[in-house]
């Protein structure tokens, strides 16, 4: 990942060839990223089923993680109180917020699954640093 996107400052580029990598490279189900735009997560570049267009602040797994500022891993999303079925065949998720260099959420990054419980605490730490490694993009 980190030599896909060095040299490259356009963050748009960069997320696209990095869900590319993610998906095609690790089989999930579903990947994209969501950008905050006047205070909604707003759909970029992803890799999967059609998925919502935009979230609100708190609404879903995305925007909790948009609002606590931290990642979230739900293992069942039929458990999940307000979660939002872009796909039936969603069923678990993990979501990642990259924040800027302000500490605001930029973007988070939404991986989904067709199983359930497949994600860990081993997802969630490989997945921080790539989305460490796209915040250098903001820099």
């Amino acid at each position: 990942i980190e030599s896909l996107i060095k040299g490259e400052t356009d963050i748009i580029a960069n997320v696209a060839n990095v869900v590319s990598a993610l998906k095609y490279g690790l089989n999930f189900f579903w990947i994209g990223c969501y950008f905050v735009k006047d205070m909604q997560l707003v759909l970029g570049p992803f890799q999967g089923t059609i998925a919502c267009t935009r979230i609100d602040f708190g609404k879903g797994v995305c925007g909790k993680a948009w609002k606590l500022k931290e990642t979230i891993i739900v293992l069942d999303v039929n458990q999940f109180d307000g979660h939002i079925a872009c796909s039936s065949e969603s069923q678990s998720e993990i979501v990642i917020p990259l924040l800027d260099i302000n500490g605001d959420v930029f973007l988070v990054l939404d991986v989904d699954s067709n199983q359930l419980n497949d994600f860990d605490e081993t997802d969630k730490i490989y997945l921080q640093q790539v989305v460490e490694l796209l915040a250098q993009t903001l820099i």
